[in-house]
């Protein structure tokens, strides 16, 4: 009995290993089979993820104009060498004007609006007075006796010829000739302040209306009248600018005064619509400093006609002071996902396709671009409309 029992001990004791070994061996070839199938299931999942970047949008009409899409070309702008200052928009003294009447009278007409262009000498209103009456008679009085004298001054001319009358009787007809020569000059200048064309007047054509009218030409900017009221002489009833002689007033402080030269160029922006850019040269630089502060008045003449800026405006201006060139477009033609930036190109009608660039310096509405691939010449960018390029490019992303 204990010989037996001994051997069966034995032979379990020399299987175990073996055993132990095959597992092991079982379960190394199942790790690696699953790793093995595991493998391709990764790398088609990463294709998949890759395959379906998308860089290119296409846009209906509709979208299109409801979105208000637009399209530009990348500029070159001076965004970095510039001098950043402040001023206001100003008109030269010889384009505003304020009109008045040197004789009062009732308002009979008012012939134009706030608002309206007038043309120097265009009639405003008309102003009716009688007193005027007596110096249109006085007019013609003294144009009846200019007549009398120049024909009374010829006879004794003749006469004193033939030696037949005085030389002072020749001479006091001269006088009283001259005299009237000069009230008849007189009158007419009193006539045209009036404005009352006397070539006009006759003994069968008189008038009672004093015609106000423009000085310059420009915009009438305050009517100062109403219909039937009494105007005083001298009160101000319309003011009138001409806004095509518009210009900057920059202030320049003393540490800047060297930097800046006539001829400089000038991109300024008004406090109502900072996204347009306006250009202007320097064209004089006052030569002495303004009252209680360090600094001078630089004049810039704005480069072209726009209606949306007006006397008195605030603005904001870059002086540029050399002729360093950057690739920028407007700020919003430029978006960002993350610390991604991106511009879109319009390769065909409808069609933008996202184009990754690094963004450099921002001001006065532009940003400088840094494209990381090579964009073609000429080539079409959205100015207006990137962010929802962009939107429809990312959207879903966050589901994944």
């Amino acid at each position: 009995m204990k010989v037996s029992k001994i051997k069966s001990y034995s032979i379990a004791t020399y299987l175990l290993p073996f055993v132990f070994g095959l597992m092991l061996f079982i379960t190394s070839c199942k790790n690696k089979a699953t790793e093995a199938n595991a493998e391709p299931s990764a790398k088609d999942s990463t294709a998949k993820k890759e395959a379906t970047t998308v860089t290119e949008v296409e846009l209906t009409d509709d979208q299109i104009k409801a979105i208000g899409l637009q399209i530009g070309s990348i500029e070159q702008r001076n965004l970095k060498s510039t001098l950043k200052v402040n001023g206001k928009l100003t008109l030269p003294p010889q384009n505003q004007a304020q009109v008045s009447i040197l004789t009062g009278g009732i308002v009979k007409s008012i012939n134009v609006t706030e608002g309206t262009f007038v043309k120097q000498g265009q009639t405003l209103a008309t102003i009716v007075n009688n007193e005027v009456i007596q110096l249109q008679q006085d007019y013609l009085e003294n144009k009846s006796q200019l007549v009398y004298l120049q024909a009374e001054f010829k006879r004794q001319t003749d006469l004193q010829e033939d030696r037949i009358n005085a030389t002072k009787t020749l001479q006091q007809v001269q006088n009283e000739l001259s005299m009237a020569q000069a009230k008849q000059k007189g009158l007419q200048t009193k006539l045209q302040l009036q404005g009352i064309n006397y070539t006009k007047i006759s003994t069968t054509n008189f008038t009672n209306r004093i015609a106000v009218t423009a000085p310059i030409s420009g915009f009438v900017h305050h009517i100062n009248l109403t219909m039937g009221k009494f105007a005083d002489a001298n009160t101000i009833l319309f003011d009138i600018v001409d806004n095509r002689f518009l210009h900057l007033d920059l202030t320049l402080f003393e540490k800047d005064i060297a930097r800046v030269k006539v001829g400089n160029k000038v991109m300024f922006t008004d406090a109502n619509d900072v996204s347009h850019v306006h250009p202007a040269t320097i064209f004089a630089l006052n030569k002495s400093f303004e009252d209680n502060q360090q600094a001078i008045i630089a004049h810039a003449k704005i480069e072209e006609q726009t209606e949306t800026l007006l006397p008195g405006m605030y603005v904001e201006a870059r002086i540029q002071i050399d002729n360093y060139k950057a690739n920028a477009l407007p700020d919003d033609a430029v978006v960002s996902n993350g610390d991604e930036h991106y511009i879109y190109l319009e390769t065909k009608k409808n069609h933008y396709k996202q184009i990754p660039v690094t963004k450099g310096v921002s001001d006065i509405g532009f940003t400088e671009i840094l494209p990381l691939v090579e964009i073609p010449a000429n080539a079409k960018v959205v100015i207006k409309g990137a962010y929802y390029l962009l939107s429809q490019l990312t959207k879903g992303s966050g589901e994944e």
